[in-house]
This record gives C-alpha cells, sequence and structure tokens, in this order.
C-alpha cells in the first residue's frame, strides 16, 4: 500500500485540493486522485537517503558555538551600525574558503550556520573544487575568517558526518 501511496497525507490534501478548486463530480474526484497519486510518486523518488551520522556530540558541540557566535555577531553588527555609523569604512568583502566537507547535509548545516550568522553570508559553493565564497560585512583578515570556519564549524561537522 505504501508502494501507491508513499506520501498518503499529501495524496489526500491535494486530492482535496483539487476539489476545492473544481467543481465536485466523480470525473473530477478520479482525475484530482490520479493527479495527488503520481504526485506522491515524484516526491517518493525525490526523497535523500538518510544522513550518516557518526556523532552527536560534535554537534551538540556545534550548536553551543554557534549560538555564542550568534550573539557576538549579532552584538558586533549593531555596535558598527548604530554606534561607529559612517566614521570608520566598512571592509565588507568576499572569501573564498576551500572546504574538506562533501556530505550534503553537513554542507546544508553549515550553510544554516552561516546564514544564522549576522554579517556573513552563503554567496557560493563549488562542489567540483569544494570552495565555498563567503561574503563577509566587516572584513579584518581574510586568513583568520578561513581559519575561524574550518576550526569552529568545518571541524565539528566533519566528527559529525565523516
Amino acid at each position: 500500500m505504501t508502494r501507491l501511496f508513499p506520501h498518503p497525507l499529501l495524496t489526500l490534501a491535494l486530492t482535496l485540493m483539487w476539489l476545492m478548486l473544481t467543481r465536485f463530480s466523480l470525473g473530477h474526484l478520479l482525475l484530482g486522485a490520479a493527479v495527488a497519486i503520481l504526485a506522491g510518486l515524484a516526491f517518493a523518488r525525490l526523497e535523500p537517503e538518510p544522513p550518516r551520522l557518526r556523532a552527536i556530540w560534535p554537534l551538540i558541540r556545534l550548536a553551543a558555538v554557534v549560538s555564542v557566535d550568534i550573539l557576538r555577531s549579532n552584538w558586533a553588527v549593531a555596535r558598527r551600525m548604530l554606534h561607529d555609523g559612517g566614521r570608520c569604512p566598512r571592509r565588507s568583502g568576499f572569501v573564498a574558503i576551500p572546504l574538506r566537507l562533501r556530505d550534503p547535509v553537513a554542507l546544508a548545516l553549515l550553510a544554516l550556520v552561516v546564514a544564522a550568522t549576522p554579517g556573513t553570508a552563503w554567496i557560493e559553493y563549488d562542489p567540483a573544487t569544494g570552495v565555498l565564497v563567503l561574503h563577509v560585512f566587516d572584513l579584518h583578515d581574510a586568513e583568520t575568517l578561513r581559519a575561524e570556519i574550518r576550526a569552529r564549524y568545518e571541524s565539528r561537522l566533519l566528527e559529525a558526518f565523516g
């Protein structure tokens, strides 16, 4: 039964939505159900394989580090915007960081960390070379930032996902 309906709630919801958007008849019910079943089967093929987590403790340590980093970054960006204002020129820039991470789940977590940290933005990742490009709001030293990303985030993700 799960082979025909891999996502039963999605199938039911799509069928009901089809009936709400069209007039109710047996033909529309059958057509809506067929479209919903096909959509459920298509979604089933898109499901990624489950992540291979080797250890949970590095992720717990990563969460603690990220929490502290988010607070620090919030403070630094707010101070820079409110206190320094336009007096000191901002040194924003792009930084290319070669990564050892290849696991898609670990890369997604790194993207979440970068996006959640004020002052940084994930611009591009090249899977062929493993190079991540970040934009930094107030860049002091690119090499220091590379070392921080590798030591604080990438190393813990490598421990967790291998």
